[in-house]
C-alpha cells in the first residue's frame, strides 16, 4: 500500500516543487512509524482506535466554524472569542483562522501540514478549508495532503449522491478521486440597491430590473441610466471579473506545467473595464476588493447601484456593512451566468482524530436536514441538488434583509448553467496579480505594456517556479 503524506518541515518548497511537475518521493516509512492512517487507491484506513482530544481545524475566515457549529450537535458550546467549541465529551476543537489575502493563509496551513509528522497529536491539522482557487494545490494525488473521501469512511456515490456534479469534480484529484466536500455551490446574481431602483428606474421588481441586467448590452443601457443621476453601476472593476475568468478555455498553469498562460477573456476583461471606468459607471473612490472602500460601498452613503455576488456574499459581506433598513436589496439575473467561490472542506493526512472528521464533514456537507438549516441561517446556496430545488419554490426560505424575496428562484436556475473554468494551484495568485497590475493601467497611471509587465514580475516573485509567462497573440 503506497502511504504518503507532506513531511518536509519546508513544506511549500515540496508544494511547490510537486506541482511544478516533480512527483515527490513518499515519506512512507516516517509515515509508518507513526502510526498514519492513510489509505491510498481507493483502500480503506484500519480503524483508528482512541482518538485525540483537540481537533485542529484551519480556516481563512468565521465561515466555516460558524456552519459547523450551526450544525454539528456534538458541540456544546463556543468561547466568546470565537477560538475554541467544547464537545459534549469533553473534547476541544481549536479554530486556526488566518487571512486569505496575499497567500498568508496557505502560507500557515503548508508550515503546518509540514510538521504534522512530527508533533504532538493533539497539535495535528485534522480538518483545513481551501477556497476553489487553490483547493487543486491540496488535492493533487500526488502530494497526499488530504486524505480521500473513502479513505475516511464516506462513500462520494451515496453518502454524497445529491450534490451538484461540477463540485465533486473540483473536489476531486487528478485520478477522479474525491478529497475533498463542500456544503455550498456558489452560483452568481446580480445583487441591487431597491431604492437606487426606484429612484432610476421607477420600479425595484427583481424581474423588471433583470430585463435591464439580461446582458452586457442592457448592461451598458442601464449603467448610463445610472449615470445620469449621479450612481455607480458597479462599485469597481474587480466587481466583474468573475463572470470573465469564469468562462476562460484553459488554466492558469496545466498540471506539470510551468508556464502561467494568461486567457484571452482576461484580457476581454482589461478592455471591457478600461471602457466602463472611462465611461464612468464604476466609483473612483473605490480602489478594489476586501478594503474599507469596497465595504463604504456596500453602505447606505454609497452610490453604488449593485454588486456580483454568489449567495455566501450576500451574508459576509453585504449583510454586515449595510447600516440601511431592513430590505434594502435585492437580487436578479446577472448579465452572464458565473460561479464565484466554495470553500471546500478536507482531511489533513495524519489526523490523529478520523472518526470526528468523518462525522463532522458528513454534517456539514451530506447531511439534507442541515443544508436545509445553512440555507435559512445564512441564505447560502447549499449543495443539494433536491435541497435547493426545493427552497426554490418555497416561501420559507424568503429573505427579511431581501425585502421578503426567495433569492433561490433566481440561484437554483444559475446553478444548472455553471461550466467551470478549469482550475490549477495557481489561481489565486494569479486573480489577485492581474487585478492588481492592471488597476493601474485602468486609471491611466501606467501604460498597458507596463502592467504586464508589472504582471509578470509580481508572479515570479510569488511563484519562483514560473518559468515563463504567455500572452494571447
Amino acid at each position: 500500500m503506497k502511504k504518503k503524506i507532506v513531511s518536509s518541515l519546508l513544506a511549500i518548497t515540496v508544494l511547490a516543487t510537486v506541482l511544478a511537475g516533480c512527483s515527490g518521493n513518499s515519506n512512507s516509512q516516517n509515515a509508518a512509524s507513526t502510526g498514519s492512517n492513510t489509505a491510498a487507491d481507493g483502500d480503506t484506513a484500519e480503524p483508528a482506535g482512541e482518538e485525540g482530544q483537540v481537533i485542529n481545524i484551519y480556516s481563512f475566515n468565521e465561515e466555516l466554524r460558524n456552519r459547523i457549529t450551526a450544525v454539528y450537535p456534538e458541540i456544546e458550546s463556543t468561547s466568546e472569542d470565537g477560538t475554541t467549541s467544547t464537545l459534549k465529551d469533553g473534547r476541544v476543537i481549536r479554530w486556526i483562522i488566518n487571512p486569505n489575502q496575499d497567500g498568508v493563509y496557505q502560507d500557515k496551513l503548508d508550515e503546518a501540514l509540514g510538521a504534522q509528522l512530527s508533533v504532538a497529536d493533539d497539535d495535528k491539522v485534522d480538518i483545513f478549508a481551501a477556497e476553489i482557487d487553490y483547493v487543486v494545490k491540496y488535492t493533487d494525488a500526488d502530494i497526499d495532503a488530504a486524505m480521500t473521501l473513502e479513505a475516511l469512511g464516506i462513500n462520494p456515490d451515496t453518502d454524497l449522491a445529491d450534490q451538484f456534479e461540477f463540485t465533486k469534480t473540483i473536489a476531486s484529484d487528478q485520478n477522479g478521486v474525491m478529497r475533498a466536500s463542500t456544503w455550498q455551490a456558489c452560483p452568481g446574481v446580480l445583487v441591487y440597491r431597491r431604492d437606487i431602483a426606484r429612484e432610476v428606474f421607477g420600479t425595484d421588481d427583481p424581474v423588471e430590473i433583470g430585463k435591464k441586467t439580461a446582458d452586457w448590452a442592457a448592461m451598458k443601457t442601464t449603467a448610463e441610466e445610472l449615470k445620469a443621476k449621479g450612481y455607480y453601476t458597479f462599485s469597481c472593476c474587480d466587481d466583474t471579473f468573475r463572470t470573465y475568468s469564469n468562462s476562460m478555455s484553459q488554466p492558469w498553469v496545466a498540471p506539470g506545467e510551468t508556464v502561467i498562460k494568461v486567457d484571452q477573456k482576461i484580457l476581454d476583461w482589461v478592455k471591457d473595464s478600461k471602457e466602463w471606468m472611462d465611461a464612468g459607471y464604476f466609483d473612483p473612490a473605490v480602489s478594489g476588493q476586501w478594503n474599507a472602500d469596497w465595504f463604504t460601498a456596500m453602505s447606505s452613503s454609497s452610490k453604488v447601484f449593485a454588486f456580483l455576488f454568489p449567495a455566501w456574499a450576500i451574508d459576509t459581506q453585504v449583510k454586515p456593512n449595510w447600516d440601511g433598513e431592513e430590505g434594502s436589496w435585492a437580487v436578479t439575473n446577472a448579465p452572464l451566468s458565473y460561479n464565484w467561490g466554495g470553500t471546500f472542506v478536507l482531511a489533513a493526512e495524519g489526523t490523529d482524530n478520523p472518526g470526528i472528521v468523518k462525522d463532522i464533514i458528513l454534517a456539514l456537507t451530506g447531511n439534507q436536514d442541515n443544508l436545509t438549516i445553512i440555507s435559512k441561517k445564512y441564505a447560502d446556496f447549499t449543495n443539494a441538488k433536491s435541497v435547493m430545488q426545493a427552497a426554490a419554490g418555497d416561501d420559507s426560505f424568503a429573505s427579511d434583509f431581501l425585502g421578503g424575496q426567495n433569492p433561490y428562484t433566481y440561484f437554483t436556475p444559475s446553478a444548472d448553467s455553471i461550466e467551470m473554468a478549469p482550475l490549477s494551484a495557481y489561481d489565486q495568485g494569479c486573480v489577485e496579480q492581474i487585478q492588481n497590475a492592471f488597476k493601474d493601467y485602468l486609471k491611466g497611471q501606467v501604460d498597458y505594456d507596463k502592467a504586464k509587465e508589472n504582471f509578470e514580475t509580481a508572479i515570479r516573485e510569488r511563484y519562483p517556479e514560473i518559468t515563463e509567462i504567455q500572452w494571447p497573440e
